[in-house]
Order: C-alpha cells, then structure tokens, then sequence
C-alpha cells in the first residue's frame, strides 16, 4: 500500500534553508570577486570549487522554494560586489578565509541535516555538508603545500589514566591554578585565529566603506577583535603555548569597495554571530574558572555589537525579514 503523502516545510526546515540562501547569494559575490583578484592558480581552484557549490546549493534551494511557492529571499545580487575594483586582500588570506568559512559551514550544514525530517531537505544538507568536507580538505591542503597552515599547539601525550579529586581542578583566579587542558587550549587557540581573520577582514571593510557611520561601527569591530586576539593570546603564552600570527598583512592600500555596505554589515553580523557560538561552546567546555568567565564577558560585548550591528541594518533598511510563525492575537483581532 502507498503511504506517501505531501508533508510540507518544518519551522526548522523553512529557517535552515532561508538562512542557507541569504548566506549563499553573499558568498557568491564574495567568491566572484576573489576569483577575479586572486592570482594564485591552486587558491584559484579551490575558489572556483566553491563558487561552484554556493551556486549549486542555491539552485536546489530555489527548486524547493518553487514547488513550495514560497518567496525567493533577495539577499544579494550583482549590484553588491564591484569585481572592477581593484585587488583588497592578499591570497593568503583568502585561502584562510575559505578554511574557515568551510568550518563554519560544515557545523551549520550537518545542523541543519540533523534537524531536518524531509527527504529532499535532507538530502541537500547531506550534498552541502559531502561537497563542504571536500572544500575543506582542499584549502587545508593548499595551506600545508605553500607551508602556511598554523597547526594547534602541541603538548606531551598523557602518561596514564587519572581522576580529579580535588576541587581546584576548577579554580583560576589563584596563583596555583592547574595547567589549560587540551579542550581549553583548542578553543582558545581556534578562537585567537579566527579574531585574527576577522580583523583583518574589517580592516579591509573599513578601508573601503562608503558611508561614515558603517565605517566608524567596523572600526569598533576591528577594535574589539583586536582586544579579544590578546586575551586569548595572553591565556596561552601564560601556559608558555605557542599563538598564531598574522599570516601576512592580508590587506593591500585599495580603498575601492569590492562589496556594498550591506553586503560588508552583513558578513561582519553573520560571523559576529558565529563568534558567539564559538564562545558560548567554549564556555562549557572549559572548567577553570578565568577562561569561561572570560568568554562569559566576551559573550556580552559581542552581544552588544550583534545588537547594534541590527540596529544599524534596520536602520538603513537592509534587514530581509525572516519567516516568522504567525501573530495569533492581531489576527484575533482583525
């Protein structure tokens, strides 16, 4: 007996793929402009590759929309990116950026997999997630052969199996605090590197910002990245545990802007808020008490600048309203 019957989109289906679109039509202008100015041919390749799978994600994305009849988001188009304008960042730090917009993608997608229940939802986070893998492996790759991938500390193989019996294990504001564990130092470590991107990504935003207020609000978030690279910097070096650089200046003298202001306010938003999902999950995987009440103060200055980053686009009418359930009581009373 047949038992397949039409289910419609979940909330958490509707908000993946939404979300998944917006995300997408700005990686694409991001990935075209890097492709025009890069001049390395393996950097050239894996942009290409991901040009090719945001383009890709999309069409499925709008198949579903179509059949769903269900608005196409606007997000971004051509008129967001200028790829004329002259070479902003070097291909080192695109091919950072890649590796870590892959990581970043990779969490989202398999999110997005395990909390769909459609086939067809499911089977395109299962696609994002098999072709991210791909592109994450392809700029890992690039990184170790031109030997400027920056490898987390290491430290000395435990010797055997203990417990903790004592609770200062916890404790971190006394002079007799315990060494970082290896979960702490991998989020610390992670977290110094992506501040390190994101600040040279804002320099560069800010160098090429067309109006003074969006310009001055990405100075305040350069300025922010840069105090949280040396907190996180100072907690590690405190351990004597090696910190990554900067790879290189990662941003030339061109003060013609690649992207639009809202396509630049939104990238910033879109990996402020992936910032403080790192540091929230860092929080709880770290006991001693200075670090995971360092990420609990960073978590709330990070909220500020998230809130005023949406005040900002609200402001200029930038903010594409997500799908929302519906308002029972003005509906009740209409």
């Amino acid at each position: 007996m047949d038992t397949s019957h039409y289910t419609r989109l979940t909330s958490a289906e509707i908000a993946s793929l939404w979300t998944s679109y917006l995300n997408n039509t700005m990686s694409i202008c991001v990935l075209k402009y890097f492709l025009k100015t890069a001049e390395d041919e393996e950097i050239k390749s894996v942009i290409k590759d991901g040009l090719h799978y945001s383009k890709n994600y999309n069409k499925i994305i709008t198949d579903i929309f179509h059949a769903e009849q269900f608005p196409i988001p606007q997000g971004f188009t051509e008129t967001d990116v200028n790829l004329n304008a002259p070479r902003l960042f070097t291909d080192i730090f695109i091919i950072n950026f890649l590796k870590s917009m892959a990581k970043i993608g990779l969490g989202t997608y398999c999110l997005a997999y395990s909390l769909a229940s459609r086939n067809d939802v499911r089977s395109l986070y299962k696609h994002c997630t098999e072709t991210t893998t791909i592109l994450d492996e392809k700029s890992l790759e690039v990184l170790k052969n031109k030997g400027i991938y920056t490898r987390s500390p290491y430290i000395s193989y435990p010797e055997k199996v203990r417990f903790v019996h004592k609770k200062n294990f916890l404790a971190g504001f006394t002079t007799k605090r315990r060494p970082l564990t290896a979960q702490e130092i991998t989020h610390l470590f992670t977290n110094l590197d992506t501040n390190i991107l994101g600040h040279m990504l804002m320099i560069g935003f800010a160098q090429t910002a067309e109006s003074n207020d969006i310009k001055e609000f990405i100075w305040k978030g350069q300025k922010i990245a840069e105090k949280h690279k040396k907190q996180f910097s100072q907690k590690l070096m405190e351990d004597h545990l090696p910190t990554p650089g900067p790879w290189d200046s990662g941003v030339t003298k061109s003060k013609e802007a690649p992207f639009s202001d809202k396509l630049m306010l939104f990238m910033i938003s879109f990996l402020t808020a992936s910032g403080i999902s790192n540091y929230g999950l860092a929080m709880g995987a770290s006991p001693r008490h200075d670090i995971s009440f360092l990420y609990a103060r960073l978590l709330s200055e990070l909220g500020t600048f998230a809130e005023n980053a949406a005040d900002l686009v609200i402001e200029k009418g930038w903010f594409e309203e997500p799908p929302q359930s519906e308002n029972r009581r003005k509906l009740a009373d209409t």
